[in-house]
């Protein structure tokens, strides 16, 4: 039996799910096939912070992510009225306690550079540097010696719930097949088939690989070789507190940790950034230290119980941005992974770029080193 489809997407994580929603939108036909259960990898876990990058130094990278947060509110909105999910998404801002004085004239720079650069058409976004946290108590008094920075473009989703209202809305649609726990055997770009384990056969017109940190194997395995891989898996461990902190406050960071409250109570903490590991998915005292840090900057989490322990890997491409774009030499098969820390944010709009790819468009609107060609030549100097 042999199937037909216009899109094959490999992976169901966050960036196959979007990439599936962008395509069957456009009238395509779209099988997805996921090797475990969609969502089941990096895009399952706890944390759903989706942080700008700094305002100073604007560039088409900064412009492009602005745009995909700027946005995303929109898109999925229109998912959640027809499916009546929820992906938990509340722009609640960010929290950055300033504990030395020089990082306050630092961040009074970067005030005025959001005035210059986060400003754009209807929106208002603000980089305030503050005394007293916008919240009485939520920070511990001991890391604000210099005041705060509250960044009014930052927010936060819930990975779980995004993913169940992507596959729901996927799941209504004619034109789109479902695959999970279905192993891809074989991948032949220039017959335009795909083999899955079990012998089942499919034609695809193109194929996206946004299978996270696998995606980088199996498109070094469609090019001559390279010198270096295309990108690793670094794990990540992250923790659920059960804690009744208000939903409305903002996530709150410092020196690479996550304080995210959510929607229903809970508070997801987070992350390690594990480059060495033994086991991807298991958690150790390195989580451990991040729960006690945790406890430490937000005072409401330090009789908090910690409800669930996650780790997984998280995709990171060898230029440290996301990695779109047809592979050189097989211009049907379109990279779409590499993002990282910050594929919620902007999952939407690099999988719509991945379609202009598929749809012959002459600019899918990425900067250079969002893409796979751009990565290569400017990280490995393969001319």
């Amino acid at each position: 039996m042999l199937d037909l489809t216009d899109i094959l997407v490999l992976g169901g994580g966050v960036m196959g799910l979007w990439a599936a929603v962008k395509a069957a939108d456009a009238g395509l036909s779209v099988t997805l096939v996921e090797a475990g259960r969609i969502g089941g990898g990096a895009s399952g876990g706890l944390m759903g912070a989706m942080f700008p990058w700094m305002p100073d130094r604007w560039d088409d990278k900064k412009q492009f992510q602005y745009e995909a947060l700027t946005t995303l509110p929109e898109e999925l909105f229109r998912l959640e009225q027809e499916t009546g999910l929820s992906a938990g998404f509340r722009r609640s801002g960010r929290i950055i306690p300033l504990p030395k004085p020089h990082l306050r004239t630092i961040a009074l720079r970067h005030e005025a550079d959001a005035l210059a650069n986060w400003q754009q058409g209807d929106h208002r976004f603000f980089w305030h540097v503050i005394d007293t946290a916008p919240a009485e108590d939520y920070i511990a008094a001991e890391f604000d010696a210099a005041g705060y920075v509250h960044d009014t473009l930052a927010a936060r989703l819930a990975p779980r719930a995004l993913i169940a209202l992507l596959k729901a809305w996927l799941s209504s649609r004619p034109n789109v097949t479902l695959l999970e726990k279905t192993a891809l055997a074989r991948l032949d770009p220039a017959s335009g088939r795909a083999t899955l384990l079990g012998g089942r056969e499919i034609r695809f017109g193109h194929v996206f690989v946004a299978a996270g940190a696998e995606s980088f194997p199996m498109l070094e395995s469609l090019m001559p070789p390279l010198p270096k891989p295309l990108g690793q898996g670094v794990k990540g461990q992250a923790a659920l507190l059960g804690a009744n902190l208000d939903p409305n406050l903002p996530v709150a960071f410092l020196d690479g940790l996550y304080v995210v409250p959510h929607e229903d109570g809970r508070v997801a903490v987070g992350s390690t950034s594990e480059n060495h590991y033994t086991d991807p998915v298991s958690t150790d005292d390195q989580l451990d230290n991040i729960v006690a840090r945790a406890r430490a900057l937000v005072p409401a989490l330090r009789d908090a119980p910690v409800i669930e322990r996650w780790a997984g890997l998280r995709p990171k491409a060898i230029g440290r941005d996301p990695m779109i774009g047809p592979t050189p030499g097989r211009p049907n098969v379109i990279a779409l992974t590499g993002g990282f820390k910050i594929s919620f944010g902007m999952a939407h709009k690099l999988a719509a770029a991945a379609l202009d790819y598929a749809l012959g468009k002459t600019s899918a609107g990425l900067p250079a080193n969002f893409t796979l060609t751009g990565q290569i030549e400017r990280e490995m100097d393969v001319r």
